[in-house]
């Protein structure tokens, strides 16, 4: 099976296939001396760029500056698999678990975000292919064909339009033997090209009035009179308010530095399909896919059919290193070849075209969280933990609403009132989070066994997930 792998990345490129797009558009200058806005937002990411747009949607006189260390959309927001989840916790069983109380209110939310989503890329005529799918979640054991049985009648209960799929049904919709059952969320996913979603939202945030400097890096905040300095080796900027979307980035606030980790999630992706290789696949419905095992793949089909296949190896460096060369693994990219290949021996021959990964801030209860700083005049939403294409919008209005100082039906939210618990300094960050991915691989080749480790993790509430 490796010489297999070998052969299929062999010509593989180093490089991200969203970005290596000629759709691609030219940086923007950076900033240069002085400058003052009522909003200033750290971040080109979704969070910034939802947060930039949103603020001028809610007042198109407000004058709004987005600063971006590199180019929008370079980082996490134009690397992932481009699922649009509806869900704002990181799954239902994760809001189950946390918020059972206020569940069906985070899922109405959910659903509303997603809409609004679809919504503005088609008033602002967006093309990133924005296809309402739903996703497929698949099982390769009998145990996690179980959990999905169980996951289908709780969601069922709930009022979701889930489908559970037995063998026959799970293959009917995308050809793999490794599946046996599987479950079909009809409506919590949509499938969108990540790099281009983040371009346009860039666009229509320089269209609301947002200035947009790239190339520009905030090295530290001040609170001064009226308002935070951000400043950056080309001059600061002076603003009364201030939302922080740094992502898996080094926090600008202190009190930040323990809630997240930065963790790489690994990418390949294949040459298109051929109508022969497409036929056998079958995936006319084009669901995004995900594994049911705790180290789980994701897959989906891009525009011209080729497959995009990530996940299982959710890779942590010592003392929260973000390097670009560890955007390149040699051991990861081939197994994750080696895995594709055995879920789909049909396609025997194919040849990955490009390979890469992005880093994704985690935290310990797996979906994003919310504050303030400075008397209020600083706000943030960090910690999607790999399920934030949609999630950042709502992140970005809470943030919005935290800066208002006014209650709204997002910041009454127990889960945007509450934080997650911290992980531990080095070195015991980087043991335990060691520990826990061992434990997670050994549960799935135990029948879901968990084991003494991860039951405490549970117990405490706490858990890494990328």
């Amino acid at each position: 099976m490796t010489e297999r792998a070998d052969r299929a990345l062999a010509d593989a490129s180093p490089s991200v296939f969203w970005l290596d797009d000629p759709a691609r558009p030219e940086p923007l200058p950076r900033l240069a001396g002085p400058d003052r806005a009522d909003l200033a937002v750290v971040g080109g990411g979704y969070t910034g760029l939802w947060a930039a747009l949103r603020a001028k949607e809610r007042d198109p006189s407000r004058d709004v500056v987005l600063v971006e260390a590199g180019h929008c959309g370079d980082q996490a927001s134009g690397r992932n698999g481009g699922f649009a989840s509806a869900s704002l916790t990181h799954g239902f069983a994760n809001g189950q678990q946390r918020w059972p109380g206020e569940l069906a209110e985070l899922d109405r939310l959910g659903a509303a975000n997603l809409a609004a989503i679809g919504d503005t890329i088609a008033r602002h005529r967006i093309d990133c292919r924005w296809e309402t799918t739903g996703e497929l979640s698949v099982a390769a054991a009998p145990h996690e064909a179980d959990d999905l049985a169980a996951y289908a009648e709780e969601m069922t209960a709930a009022g979701h339009d889930v489908r559970f799929l037995d063998t026959d049904q799970v293959r009917t919709q995308v050809a793999s033997p490794t599946y046996v059952a599987g479950l079909w969320d009809r409506h919590g996913t949509a499938m969108v090209e990540p790099a281009r979603l983040a371009w346009g939202l860039r666009d229509a945030a320089l269209a609301a009035g947002v200035r947009i400097h790239e190339g520009t890096t905030v090295t530290a905040l001040d609170e001064r009179p009226g308002g935070v300095v951000l400043h950056t080796p080309h001059g600061e900027v002076r603003a009364e308010r201030v939302v922080l979307g740094t992502n898996a980035f080094p926090p600008l606030l202190r009190r930040l530095r323990l809630l997240t980790v930065p963790v790489y999630d690994y990418v390949l992706v294949t040459e298109p399909l051929s109508a022969e290789q497409k036929r056998a696949v079958g995936w006319e419905n084009r669901q995004g896919v995900g594994d049911a095992s705790n180290m789980f793949h994701y897959y989906r089909l891009t525009r011209d059919d080729r497959i995009l296949w990530g996940g299982y190896d959710a890779v942590y460096y010592y003392g929260s290193r973000i390097e670009p060369r560890l955007e390149q693994h040699g051991s990861t990219h081939r197994r994750l070849a080696e895995h594709f290949l055995a879920a789909f021996p049909q396609l025997e021959g194919i040849r990955f075209t490009h390979r890469w990964a992005g880093v994704i801030d985690t935290c310990t209860r797996f979906s994003a969280f919310f504050g303030t700083a400075y008397d209020g005049t600083v706000a943030y939403a960090l910690g999607y933990t790999g399920l934030g294409v949609a999630a950042t919008r709502f992140g970005a209005d809470v943030a919005l609403d935290l800066l208002t100082g006014e209650e709204t039906e997002r910041t009454r939210l127990a889960m945007v009132r509450e934080r997650p618990l911290p992980f531990p300094p080095e070195p015991l960050r980087y043991a335990g989070i060691s520990l826990t991915r061992w434990s997670m691989a050994r549960a799935d080749a135990s029948g879901g066994r968990r084991n003494l480790w991860l039951r405490a993790l549970d117990a405490a509430g706490l858990g890494f997930d990328s």
